[in-house]
C-alpha cells in the first residue's frame, strides 16, 4: 500500500503534526496504521510513536517522551534513506538529536521537530 500524504487520514494527521496537534496526529495515523501491511505498518507505527512522544513532552512526561522516541528510533532503523516519499534519514537524525537534548537534561530543548512531509509545504514546525 503506497503512503499518500496528500490526501485522506495521512494529510489530515500531517496537517495536525505541523500544528502540533501531536493525540490529534496520532488518532488520524493510527486509522491509516491499522489497515496497512508491511512494511508501511511498521514505519507508520514509529511515526505515530514520534507524535505521540511529542504529546507526553508536551504534558511535562519526559520519560515517556524518551521512550517512545527511542522505540521510533529502533522501528525506523532498518529502513532506507527514503520511504514512503518521506525523508527517513532526517527524521532518524532529528529524533537522535532529541533523545540526546532529552537524555542531557535540557529542561527545554530548543530543536525543530523532525521534519515528516515532503514538497513545497516541507517545513519543520
Amino acid at each position: 500500500m503506497p503512503l499518500d500524504w496528500e490526501q485522506g487520514a495521512l494529510a489530515e494527521g500531517l496537517g495536525c503534526y505541523r500544528r502540533r496537534e501531536f493525540f490529534e496526529t496520532h488518532e488520524h495515523w493510527e486509522s491509516v496504521w491499522l489497515r496497512a501491511a508491511e512494511p508501511e505498518k511498521t514505519f507508520l507505527q514509529a511515526l505515530i510513536q514520534i507524535a505521540a512522544a511529542f504529546h507526553h513532552l508536551e504534558r511535562g512526561n519526559r520519560l515517556g517522551a524518551a521512550s517512545l522516541l527511542r522505540a521510533a528510533q529502533r522501528r525506523l532503523h532498518p529502513y532506507p534513506a527514503a520511504f514512503g516519499e518521506l525523508d527517513v534519514e532526517a527524521i532518524r537524525q532529528s529524533v537522535c538529536a532529541w533523545l540526546s537534548a532529552l537524555d542531557a537534561g535540557e529542561a527545554a530543548p530548543v530543536l525543530p521537530f523532525p521534519i515528516i512531509g515532503s514538497g513545497p509545504e516541507r517545513r519543520s514546525t
